[in-house]
């Protein structure tokens, strides 16, 4: 995903923005106010939230022509004469990332007597980095569908004219199976050398081998029926908004697949998010102090997350929650002539991944 930079630099600044100087020269960042705060960065803190896939296969049935004579004809019993599809749920996977948190805006409003930072945003608005070269963003999964089977036979490729001319279905489906006995004994006839063609070598009884496979298969799909297997994958958006939540994701029915939440099919996937209260005491000062103007950032508090049916835990982690915990301050000091300060920012949970501080010299 691509970063937008914004490029400030000194000379610029002097030439463009007309900030008045104090007594102390440091890069002020105060909340954003729309029509207030016009001069300088707009920056977003995260929040976390979960995406959520799910992978599941789906056998697809769909009965033969001759179907309805498999028992008499082949002695097949119990052959579906009705199309059909089997779900089974495979996985749950859990990928925590950050999108931005648009009640937790600030400005960097520079001052020309300070450095000038770069600063890299995320699309969004988040901020990443400062004076330093932020990481790649997550690719996340996207839903998609996938065969995973081998093309099904094709039954109506073998049939010959006896089959095509006879007057019935049940004609149809009498000469298919006298064929199918055949092809058995013709390939018995084969394996023990007996046939009145044989092959030279055994590469050659391979092929051969491999086509009456084939042919027999085709043929009994027309009894059988025939089977394709599909990989499903469905993703789910969910942003943690209480410390204990407990919420139905959606149903998985054998037969319908993926069912909406609200519906009675299916069994129940539950998501349970639990704030594991990993947050320190914040001190508290008895007397009221005057609110810092520097760079925010967040501190999480590890969730415990589960996703569970009546039967199984399908995923259970922890996972670092940025609105479960609390918004601190770096020191603005740190953003002035005298230091190069490089800091770099979790885009999902707008913690402090990394921080150097250099002294500049005079």
């Amino acid at each position: 995903m691509k970063l937008h930079r914004l490029l400030f630099i000194n000379s610029l600044i002097t030439l463009l923005l007309s900030i008045p100087s104090n007594t102390t020269a440091q890069t002020e960042i105060r909340p954003y106010q729309p029509g207030i705060t016009t001069e300088g960065i707009t920056y977003f803190l995260p929040q976390t939230r979960l995406h959520i896939v799910v992978r599941a296969q789906r056998e697809s049935y769909t009965p033969g022509e001759y179907a309805a004579y498999a028992q008499r004809f082949l002695d097949a019993p119990n052959v579906e004469q009705q199309p059909f599809d089997t779900w089974t749920l495979q996985s749950i996977e859990v990928t925590p990332y950050g999108v931005a948190d648009r009640t937790q805006a600030y400005t960097i409003k520079l001052n020309h007597k300070t450095s000038a930072p770069l600063v890299e945003l995320a699309p969004d608005g988040r901020l990443l980095s400062v004076n330093t070269t932020a990481d790649a963003l997550p690719t996340l999964e996207a839903p998609s569908v996938k065969k995973i089977s081998k093309d099904r036979p094709q039954g109506n490729k073998y049939k010959t004219q006896e089959i095509l001319r006879a007057g019935s279905t049940a004609a149809r489906a009498e000469i298919t199976a006298q064929e199918i006995y055949d092809i058995r004994e013709n390939r018995g006839l084969l394996a023990k050398g007996q046939a009145d063609f044989n092959p030279k070598d055994g590469e050659q009884l391979k092929t051969m081998m491999a086509q009456l496979d084939q042919r027999e298969n085709g043929l009994l799909s027309l009894f059988l029926g025939t089977k394709t297997m599909e990989e499903h994958v469905v993703t789910f958006e969910v942003t943690p908004q209480q410390a204990q939540q407990t919420l139905e994701l959606f149903r998985f029915s054998r037969y319908l697949g993926f069912v909406d939440a609200n519906e009675v099919a299916g069994t129940p996937i539950q998501l349970q998010v639990s704030d594991q209260l990993t947050l320190p005491e914040a001190e508290e000062s008895p007397k009221k102090k005057k609110e810092m103007e520097d760079l925010r950032y967040r501190i999480p508090s590890n969730a415990a997350v589960r996703l569970f049916d009546n039967e199984r835990v399908w995923f259970d982690g922890i996972i670092p929650i940025a609105q479960f915990g609390r918004i601190e301050h770096l020191g603005g000091v740190l953003f002035n002539k005298k230091f190069n300060t490089k800091v770099r920012l979790s885009p999902i949970t707008g913690r402090v991944e990394k921080l150097d501080l250099e002294q500049l010299s005079k």
